[in-house]
């Protein structure tokens, strides 16, 4: 029976919750909010959420007491656990950089020689002074690291960075990227035949649901002698659809762009001769 239930660990709290649950949701996997709860099942399929601290996900994942896990890349690459990275989730993106008080020259990593270095990610930053081969001291502290140069405890830090308030604040420089990261979904590497079924097919909505929505559908009218011209510039899918409109002469024309070049691509229809563009945005996407 244990067979036939995907366990899947989420943030209890924090960033990666909300957007685990909503991916799921989207997914069409419905689960209860996890507040205050341990566990809770799925109603309409077969997968149970466990809530757990981000950091302890890896060790449940490779002990086997979840089969899967929703976390950041960074947590995956610091904790150093025998699971293996499934997929990328495109949301909760941060970077682990390397900071130090504003206006400080800083000619390169060899500046970090000798100096001692605040973090949480004792793991990651040993792997980048390894790679440059720099010799600090590493003061290891669990929270509020920003704080530790303005309080003399280090002269720099690495932490992870959003959107760069936090360092500003405390009067901090972001100088090195040590990794970039995102929330992705990693799994036991000895999970059953059945289990792997269920995640493959989870595999399967997500990535539809991602597709979507990192694309868009749009529709124009176009003269009947420019829809050569709009369908160069369309990068499409495959070949767009070009439907005749009541009026002689002009044409309806249908595709899917890649919402990264998207205002690129509209200025260039419009000045090819497209009018009346309308964008829809799109719930799932099978390719």
């Amino acid at each position: 029976m244990s067979d036939t239930r995907l366990k899947i660990a989420v943030q209890k709290s924090g960033r990666l919750l909300d957007g685990s649950l909503e991916l799921l949701k989207e997914c069409g996997i419905r689960v209860n909010n996890g507040k205050d709860q341990l566990k809770a099942s799925a109603s309409n399929y077969p997968v149970d959420i466990l809530y757990l601290r981000n950091s302890d996900i890896p060790q449940y994942v490779q002990d086997g007491v979840a089969d899967i896990g929703i976390l950041g890349q960074n947590t995956l690459v610091e904790k150093q656990k025998q699971i293996e990275e499934v997929l990328p989730l495109g949301f909760s993106k941060c970077r682990l950089s390397i900071a130090l008080p504003k206006n400080t020259p800083y000619p390169g990593p060899e500046w970090l020689n000798g100096k001692r270095i605040a973090t949480s990610y004792p793991n990651s930053l040993r792997q980048f002074m390894a790679k440059h081969q720099i010799e600090a001291e590493i003061h290891e502290i669990s929270g509020s690291v920003e704080i530790a140069p303005n309080i003399g405890l280090a002269d720099a830090i690495c932490d992870l960075v959003s959107s760069g308030s936090t360092l500003f604040k405390n009067g901090l420089e972001e100088k090195e990227v040590i990794l970039k990261s995102e929330a992705c979904i990693v799994r036991n590497p000895k999970l059953s035949s059945g289990k792997q079924a269920i995640l493959n097919q989870i595999v399967f909505r997500i990535q539809s649901v991602l597709k979507a929505r990192n694309n868009k559908y749009i529709l124009m009218n176009a003269p009947a002698s420019q829809t050569e011209a709009i369908i160069n510039i369309l990068p499409g899918m495959k070949s767009p659809t070009v439907m005749p409109l009541a009026a002689s002469g002009w044409n309806s024309i249908h595709t899917v762009i890649d919402e990264s070049q998207f205002w690129e691509i509209i200025d260039q229809l419009k000045a090819a001769g497209a009018e009346g563009i309308l964008v829809i945005p799109i719930e799932k996407m099978i390719l």
